[in-house]
């Protein structure tokens, strides 16, 4: 079988196979015609005529919920504002991340600086969440609830999450775990996991670029990791991003990590790339009561996670959320 054969039969292969449940639905409606044999038959012919429409929609909007989005070349500079916005806003609030601290109060700040550009965090509101970030310390891997009751302490580790939605309607999100009170009142394995983590997500940016896959680009990752014997959550994914806070691609860290697996980069696809590594190699999670916050299982471990967002150009990988310590934000989120 020659090579653009065996390609075309891959891509065959990884399309939703939606003959099945056509034919099972075109089954369904012809019952459902014999059934209504002795209704009149204009009656009959209009609701057939409805009920195959709705099974074209059904497929339809099925298929392009699959489609990883390609955004046009023009999309890329509000994606930078959108970007050089949120890690201006990490950055902002990175100083006041500090022992004695409430996570409430961190969150503020990042609401008082979005708001000062004219611009929100993407998860305020978002499925009920009512905060502006997730602060997630020690064994929280992710989501954590800013709350006065969570008060940091020296020697903690914390992530800091930010997702923004400018006032051009574009959506960036970045992370970054940080030390409190300093990397010196942090202990030789916190250091090593956040070191680990901040490397890994390096090593996988340094391969993305058009051309190549996802797994190419998440298989350094996990094997940076996995070296140094952490483990990597695989339930919670980064994703797709533009004008949506959330869109396909869903990318796992872990089971997504193979040279050569999932889908092809292509410009103009925008997306995060953000794995979580945990103490100890164990994977397993819980969620607590507030229905948000994911903790370690065994509520020892502790997490670390960095993210970027990032852009597939024409020929390499563009990171819109590179730190944003630049004073001039004259153009942040407009």
């Amino acid at each position: 079988m020659s090579s653009k054969k065996a390609a075309a039969r891959r891509r065959r292969a990884a399309e939703p196979d939606v003959s099945v449940a056509v034919a099972r639905a075109e089954r369904r409606l012809e019952k459902f015609s014999a059934a209504r044999s002795g209704s009149s038959s204009r009656g009959a012919s209009l609701g057939d005529s409805v009920a195959y429409a709705a099974i074209v929609l059904g497929v339809c909007l099925m298929l392009s919920s699959r489609r990883i989005p390609v955004h046009r070349p023009e999309d890329f500079a509000p994606m930078r504002r959108a970007g050089r916005l949120a890690a201006r806003a990490l950055a902002h609030v990175e100083p006041h991340v500090v022992p004695g601290v409430d996570t409430e109060t961190l969150d503020d700040v990042v609401r008082a600086f979005l708001s000062s550009r004219g611009a929100r965090a993407a998860t305020l509101g978002y499925r009920g969440y009512n905060h502006s970030s997730c602060i997630s310390p020690n064994e929280v891997v992710c989501h954590g609830v800013p709350s006065k009751s969570v008060v940091l302490n020296a020697g903690d580790i914390v992530n800091v999450d930010i997702a923004v939605v400018t006032s051009e309607g574009w959506h960036a999100d970045v992370s970054k775990t940080l030390f409190v009170g300093g990397i010196e009142s942090a202990d030789a394995n916190a250091r090593r996991l956040v070191d680990a983590t901040r490397d890994a997500l390096t090593a996988g940016l340094d391969e993305c670029r058009p051309g190549v896959k996802i797994g190419d680009v998440l298989e350094p990752i996990k094997r940076k990791l996995r070296a140094e014997g952490f483990g990597i959550v695989d339930r919670y994914a980064a994703h797709g991003l533009g004008r949506r806070f959330h869109q396909p691609p869903t990318i796992r860290h872990g089971s997504h990590a193979r040279r050569g697996a999932g889908f092809k980069l292509k410009p103009g696809h925008f997306f995060t790339i953000e794995p979580i590594a945990t103490e100890g190699g164990s994977v397993a999670t819980a969620t607590l009561r507030d229905g948000w916050t994911v903790v370690t299982k065994d509520r020892a471990s502790r997490s670390a996670q960095f993210e970027h967002t990032v852009g597939v150009g024409e020929r390499a990988c563009e990171i819109f959320t590179r730190d944003g310590d630049d004073d001039d934000d004259d153009d942040d989120g407009r």
